[in-house]
């Protein structure tokens, strides 16, 4: 194995996965990002060596005197003027995105690999732990903070299985051919590298392409897989669908039944029903989310008791409709969602849960691209709110566009009450609301806020 691993952009939720994989195997692991971070803080403990001013000058010595022993791990998300990477480039050093890594890793392992415009984090998290759960065991690479095994990366020295997030963004998910591949759905997402819809979908095509000869394709049932079926089945790649409750798909929730707070379910699968599995996440997309992961480790040899075990303490995902506060008064959720359709999944789920109750978003848009690409669908899932405080537009790796505000959104959305707000602003303004069930939704630093709410609202909870 290479010596040293240098990482530009180590705080990313994949990139940090790597870095942990290649500490754990003994290489030296250094790196930069913008901004320190829970996550950056916990890898500095872990032994990783990081800072955070992107400056040829802090560099360490040990990288600068060994290019051959070297390996420069980067994100897509990286701005072509970032000095460091310039200084890389300009003295020959290996440089390979974090996509080539993850494949050239899963090569000879039995990998099963998720994948979707949503739901694919969850999916993911809930078939590393049931899979590690089992006598399989497995590796795992996730794209969020597991709470069962507080990391995104699981190491099992001994399975022969490795379990992975698999991205559409820039075509990442290319790098990977698996035994197993899941595809919970195939919106319209990341239309600056895609263009078009149908690009899109021809990106999951290739994907589910890829399965190794003999393998398997499970995906959520009304995904079109047509136009590849004749490819896949001369590969001998086996197909099965999933769904929530949909009696045609071949894995499917035959009973549904809440007892003390969780879910009691039984699962049709193509080999008859599995009763009595206890669930203890809120939400039926959680549920949904839960049959496309037994139904890739029932596929992989976990047994029905297995199964049953792993349900009773799985234990989700930061970030997944995660609940921080829940007092007779006040309820408070926090979600990853960033797409239209992530954000009306969520706001259903919720609505299912706490009926009758005032509903009140916090939403950060991601990206320019995606602002101006879906402000009508943000606005129309947004408009299902009874409550809307619609922060910034969180850039990430963009720039600005001219004309590309969140008032492209807030404009068309009609719940009754709206305004725009400052993130710097946002705890004086619920200070001074009459809330209900609060929630916070997005993918750029509206994490950061999370405590605060919490503490505030738990705070107004009590009182």
């Amino acid at each position: 194995m290479t010596k040293n691993y240098y990482f530009i952009g180590i705080g990313g939720i994949g990139m940090s996965a790597l870095a942990r994989y290649f500490n754990l195997c003994g290489a030296t692991v250094y790196g930069y990002d913008r901004t320190a971070s829970e996550l950056t803080k916990t890898l500095e403990n872990e032994g990783m060596h990081i800072h955070y001013v992107d400056s040829v000058n802090e560099i360490p010595s040990e990288i600068k005197n060994n290019i051959q022993d070297t390996i420069i791990v980067i994100t897509p998300a990286i701005p072509k003027d970032n000095a460091e990477y310039n200084y890389f480039l300009e003295h020959g050093y290996t440089i390979l995105k974090r996509a080539k890594v993850l494949g050239l890793i899963c090569e000879d392992k039995k990998t099963i690999a998720i994948a979707g415009t949503h739901g694919k984090t969850s999916t993911t998290t809930f078939t590393t732990y049931i899979m590690n759960s089992s006598a399989r065991g497995t590796n795992a690479f996730l794209g969020g903070i597991s709470k069962n095994f507080k990391s995104n990366f699981v190491f099992d020295g001994k399975s022969e299985y490795i379990t992975v997030e698999a991205d559409e963004f820039d075509r990442s998910f290319h790098n990977l051919y698996p035994s197993t591949a899941i595809i919970t759905a195939m919106d319209a997402d990341h239309l600056d590298i895609y263009g078009t819809h149908e690009a899109v979908i021809e990106s999951f095509y290739k994907f589910a392409c890829q399965i190794k000869p003999q393998g398997s394709l499970i995906h959520k049932i009304g995904l079109n897989f047509e136009p590849i079926k004749d490819e896949l089945k001369k590969n001998g790649v086996k197909m099965y669908s999933y769904a929530l409750q949909d009696t045609s798909a071949d894995f499917y929730m035959k009973s549904i039944k809440i007892e003390n707070n969780a879910f009691v379910l039984c699962l049709h699968t193509p080999n008859g029903d599995i009763d009595n599995l206890h669930f203890g996440l809120p939400g039926k997309t959680n549920v949904e989310n839960f049959v496309a992961a037994s139904a890739a480790a029932l596929i992989n040899g976990v047994t029905a008791d297995e199964l049953r075990n792993a349900s009773a303490t799985l234990q989700g995902v930061v970030r997944r409709f995660d609940v921080h506060v829940h007092t007779p008064k006040i309820i408070y959720i926090d979600d990853y969602a960033h797409h239209p359709a992530e954000l009306q999944a969520c706001f259903e789920s919720i609505r299912e849960m706490y009926q009758g109750k005032k509903l009140t978003g916090i939403f950060q848009p991601h990206l320019y691209t995606r602002t101006r690409d879906f402000a009508q669908e943000f606005a129309q899932s947004l408009s299902l709110l009874d409550e809307l405080i619609l922060l910034d537009i969180y850039p990430a790796r963009e720039l600005p566009i001219p004309g590309v505000t969140s008032e492209i959104i807030f404009n068309n959305v009609t719940c009754k009450h709206k305004e725009m707000c400052k993130k710097e602003q946002l705890l004086e303004v619920l200070q001074n609301k009459d809330l209900e069930v609060v929630l916070t939704v997005g993918a750029g630093d509206i994490d950061r806020y999370v405590q605060p709410i919490s503490d505030l609202l738990q705070k107004k909870g009590n009182e």
